[in-house]
């Protein structure tokens, strides 16, 4: 590592609703904040082509845009949004060190993280190629169920996510067929319940997704069942992908308390971590709900404690 350092009042790690959201809120409070985008600027929402549950956009917006919006507002109030991602962080002291790009030293006074989280996929080139071309592949059901009313989808998984997705698309949806690997649920008994309840799902236990089907969008997905190793097509509009999210969290493993999946843990009510001045936002904390909004709503908790711990820590030295 360099010896290039530079000391920050706030420092922001990672983009997204929450990290721009929190940008706002601190530069108005003259935090004079500076952001680190991370490794995916903007966040999971560059992943998504329209966006129509976030307030304030009746028409809807497109993922990309919305962040691009988002990071114009933060830098109307003068935040510092620079490119760049944090490679290592040390909490031990009350300034805060953070190691950008492995070799920038950044020390900060206060710290906010939003990092966010990624969803797992299953891998396969054309759930991809298809996800990256806004042609129907998606890990939100709560985001992107809305436009396939009235159609047939499929959702991969057997936990408790992808049972509450499955009963929500079938809601909006004529039938939900639900991929479970294994000859069981994973699911507690309740969601389990839940779904034998609902007469257009329908599980395909023991398959597996061999090729989501389609040019430009979704058209259909062969499964493989494999116990008999025989394969079947189904046709569908709409792939959901429901096996998890994987929060960015991984630097600050020995210094945050997280649970056993690495989400970050905060007092209940704020923002704060276990480490005065370090605050969380959005869904590097967030393993329930992983909405824009939601994310951006904790992005202003954060600022906002950020705002209340550095006055306390100046009331301090004046006395």
């Amino acid at each position: 590592m360099s010896e290039e350092t530079e000391h920050v009042k706030c420092l922001i790690i990672g983009s997204g609703p929450a990290g721009y959201t929190a940008a706002i809120y601190a530069a108005r409070a003259d935090l004079k904040p500076v952001m680190y985008m991370g490794m995916q600027p903007g966040g999971q929402l560059t992943e998504t082509t329209d966006v129509d549950n976030f307030p304030g956009y009746p028409d809807g917006i497109n993922g990309p845009q919305m962040m691009e919006d988002l990071r114009k507002q933060a830098e109307r109030f003068d935040t510092d949004v620079r490119f760049g991602w944090a490679s290592d962080v040390d909490f031990t002291g009350p300034v805060h060190k953070v190691t950008i790009d492995g070799k920038k030293q950044i020390t900060a006074d206060s710290v906010i993280i939003s990092t966010g989280a990624s969803a797992k996929w299953l891998g396969l080139e054309s759930e991809l190629r298809l996800r990256d071309a806004g042609g129907g592949v998606s890990a939100c059901a709560v985001c992107d169920g809305f436009f396939y009313r009235d159609q047939d989808v499929a959702i991969v998984g057997g936990g408790d996510t992808a049972a509450e997705e499955a009963t929500y698309l079938a809601k909006l949806c004529r039938k939900v067929y639900m991929i479970v690997r294994r000859d069981e649920f994973r699911a507690s008994k309740a969601m389990v319940h839940r779904i034998n309840k609902t007469e257009n799902i329908e599980v395909l236990f023991n398959h597996e997704t061999v090729e989501v089907l389609g040019d430009e969008g979704v058209k259909g997905v062969r499964l493989l069942n494999n116990k008999t190793q025989e394969t079947k097509e189904v046709d569908i509009t709409g792939f959901f992908v429901a096996i998890g999210h994987k929060p960015n969290t991984d630097i600050f493993k020995g210094w945050l308390d997280m649970d056993d999946v690495g989400y970050i843990v905060n007092k209940p009510g704020t923002a704060e971590t276990n480490i005065p001045g370090i605050f969380v936002s959005g869904d590097a904390a967030d393993k329930v709900y992983r909405q824009a909004v939601t994310a951006a709503g904790t992005g202003c908790m954060a600022a906002l404690d950020a705002e209340r711990y550095l006055a306390e820590i100046e009331d301090a030295v004046e006395v």
